[in-house]
């Protein structure tokens, strides 16, 4: 069996040096101290973060299917991700967003109450049925009061600002989102390793997890709390990446035991790849603008989408 995290990592070893100079314009390195100027205030800062969103949603996509047994589950379907957008799209709505901080601050405030509202629904029991229903319901709520804040918007400045946030990009991006994302998306994906071992005894089935010693309550808070601090913290520097999460688990898992306590690591390392690949491809397309990520990852994961969906009619997942 491969293992997936020295391949990974010799993967992102050569991505990395090639995404920064990859560009609309390639970089020479060497060519003197404008290259230095643009590799290391533009170029690499979008790198990293681009390694940082990527790990988070492939950390929090290999957990949430782990708990739910479920392989087409994705960390963006229980509200955390919307929650944030609505943080995000109320600060641009009251033009609140003039500083660097303020906007993935209240992204911040938005994730977390969505985390709270998910834990005081479905914390008590702990039930995998129940979370998921007050995770969709969570996810309803905050998309509908995004589309009321579009739609009310105070001006067509404000709507069209609204509307290319929610589709996700790292452009303009820079240091300062990179030191805001890094320490909550590793303080996640901590957490959500810390759940494998629960999630490993969870893949016999809830009741034999029971008596195996797993705590449910504890799992429930180890995943709501890991997935807040990732999905919030990329969401609230990013905006909307979808399908990150639903598609690096199934690239990785063959790769793996089919432990989900071994899959959240190589995702995570298998999402920082994608993401820092489709970055850089949509840097370097012949378009007029800059193709936003989050399209440019949509318009790659639905028909991955499609197959998982076609090859489970199959019987084969």
């Amino acid at each position: 069996m491969t293992r997936p995290v020295p391949v990974l990592l010799a993967a992102l070893a050569i991505a990395v040096p090639l995404s920064l100079l990859a560009g609309r314009v390639w970089v020479d390195p060497w060519s003197g101290p404008n290259a230095a100027l643009i590799l290391g205030e533009l170029r690499l800062p979008r790198a990293v973060l681009a390694l940082v969103v990527g790990a988070g949603l492939g950390g929090a996509g290999a957990a949430m299917q782990g708990y739910l047994r479920n392989p087409l589950a994705d960390p963006g379907l229980f509200g955390i991700a919307p929650g944030a957008a609505l943080g995000a799209v109320a600060a641009l709505w009251f033009g609140h967003a003039v500083s660097a901080w303020l906007l993935p601050l209240c992204a911040l405030i938005g994730a977390g109450g969505a985390m709270a509202l998910l834990a005081l629904i479905a914390g008590r029991s702990g039930g995998i049925a129940l979370f998921t229903l007050a995770g969709l319901m969570v996810a309803s709520l905050a998309g509908a009061l995004t589309a009321l804040a579009i739609s009310l918007a105070p001006n067509a400045f404000a709507m069209e600002t609204i509307v290319m946030w929610l589709n996700g990009a790292l452009t303009d991006r820079g240091w300062p989102e990179v030191w805001l994302a890094a320490p909550l998306v590793l303080a996640g994906v901590g957490l959500l390793r810390a759940a494998g071992p629960a999630l490993d005894a969870l893949t016999l089935g809830e009741a034999v997890a029971r008596s195996l010693g797993m705590n449910p309550r504890r799992l429930l808070w180890l995943l709501v709390l890991g997935t807040g601090l990732t999905v919030g913290a990329v969401t609230a520097v990013a905006g909307i990446i979808g399908f990150v999460g639903l598609i690096v688990p199934h690239l990785v898992r063959p790769l793996t035991d089919q432990r989900p306590s071994q899959l959240i690591v190589p995702s995570a390392l298998a999402g920082a790849l994608l993401v820092l690949a489709a970055d850089s491809l949509v840097r370097v397309l012949p378009l007029m603008t800059e193709l936003r990520l989050g399209i440019a990852l949509s318009l790659l994961g639905a028909p991955f989408f499609l197959g998982l969906l076609l090859k489970m009619r199959r019987g084969a997942l």
